[in-house]
């Protein structure tokens, strides 16, 4: 008996967690859907309870419908109405359950069949059935090593498993399939990719935060890309400093420890004026409490230095410019950008490069940030490129920096 229920009708347009589940009716050259005898009067009351929202007498219809069925055509139909009625009742474990069913009838052929699969596991996760939702989306993978939302859905099953170490790399294959295909990587997958990194201390965590603030520069990714750098950069005490330099540059400065440790690090190297800059920006901001006696204090500290400090300048240039010894030169150009004459400070940093007992990679890599904060981007890039030794990091970070202002 050839059964012509609408409900069923081989054309079911059903609907799973937002995305299509495909119907034998849209699989290529579908057989005709017949039931048998025996089981035809049991479908079609099944069929007349799905289609009037009569679930109450479900469970005894399936019953007497799965008790007469004797082909696979029998149970094709009834587990079709079974899914037609747990989707009407937003029964997530019961549409999941269908679906298992319609494949099981071997109806459905690929690649419908991998699409039902990945439906139903994404059901699975939303249930926190996460072993059986990795088993689908591995599944869909082996199916299409392209599927992208098999990856990331995989991702966030292995943190549901507690695997989180597991989840990054299934991210970044996510993120480097997705920009291959010249399409915008959505900036959820860099955030969730590093801070499973970072939090699994992975050594992924720094490349991650980097890739992020490069396609999404903005001050919470840079501040990320910038702290999850710091441990990793080898780099300690006032080394620090053109760390948080870059942190400023990028507008992301945040919080007390923040302005805190960058004014303290650059007033220990007796940098007065760029300490007491840092603080008039945290204040204006209402990121710090001027009235904090910490803060108070470091500000009044900063501040009573600085007319010596200043007074000092125009002889200390000419004496550095003068001087056979990189070290002055050097010094002198970090005081006259920590009050941003950055002009006159890449002048130093040159003369430095050519003197004797020079830090090539510190006068380089200062050279750069003076350069890059004057707004000369081709000249920074090149100081940058020139950092060799264990800066050359950082400058790295200072050039992804530049390039994401373009």
């Amino acid at each position: 008996m050839t059964f012509k229920s609408k409900a069923l009708g081989l054309a079911l347009s059903l609907c799973v967690a937002g995305f299509a589940v495909p119907s034998a009716a849209q699989q290529e050259a579908p057989k005709p859907l017949k039931v048998s005898n025996e089981a035809g009067p049991a479908i079609r009351a099944l069929d007349t309870a799905v289609k009037g929202g009569d679930f109450s007498n479900l469970p005894a219809l399936l019953a007497e419908a799965n008790a007469k069925a004797k082909t696979a055509d029998d149970r094709f139909a009834i587990v079709s109405l079974q899914l037609r009625a747990a989707q009407a009742q937003n029964d997530k474990a019961a549409t999941a359950a269908a679906v298992d069913g319609l494949l099981a009838t071997g109806r459905i052929q690929e690649p419908e069949a991998s699409k039902l699969r990945f439906s139903a596991a994404q059901l699975r996760y939303e249930l926190k059935q996460y072993d059986q939702a990795a088993a689908g989306f591995e599944q869909a993978l082996a199916a299409d090593p392209n599927n992208l939302d098999a990856y990331v859905l995989l991702a966030e099953t292995r943190k549901g498993q507690n695997r989180e170490a597991e989840a990054v790399p299934l991210l970044q294959k996510a993120i480097q399939l997705r920009a291959a295909s010249g399409q915008p990587v959505p900036e959820s997958w860099y955030n969730r990719a590093t801070a499973l990194a970072f939090n699994n201390k992975l050594p992924s965590a720094p490349q991650l935060a980097r890739d992020w603030a490069k396609a999404y520069p903005s001050p919470t990714s840079w501040r990320t890309a910038i702290m999850t750098f710091e441990p990793t950069s080898g780099l300690t005490g006032p080394d620090k400093v053109d760390i948080y330099r870059l942190q400023r540059a990028a507008g992301a400065l945040k919080g007390e420890t923040d302005y805190y440790r960058y004014a303290d690090a650059v007033l220990l190297r007796g940098l007065p004026g760029e300490a007491k800059a840092v603080l008039e920006e945290g204040f204006a901001a209402n990121a710090i409490d001027r009235n904090k006696p910490a803060f108070r204090d470091l500000y009044a500290a900063a501040s009573a230095k600085i007319a010596a400090d200043k007074a000092g300048l125009v002889a200390a240039e000419k004496s550095a410019l003068a001087s056979p010894a990189a070290r002055s030169a050097l010094g002198t150009g970090d005081a006259l950008m920590s009050y941003g004459d950055y002009q006159k400070a890449a002048a130093l940093y040159r003369a430095a490069l050519g003197k004797s007992g020079v830090d090539a990679g510190a006068a380089n890599l200062r050279l750069g940030i003076a350069l890059a904060r004057a707004g000369d981007t081709a000249s920074a890039t090149a100081a940058f490129n020139a950092v060799t030794g264990p800066r050359a990091g950082l400058a790295k970070l200072w050039l992804d920096w530049l390039s994401s202002r373009r």
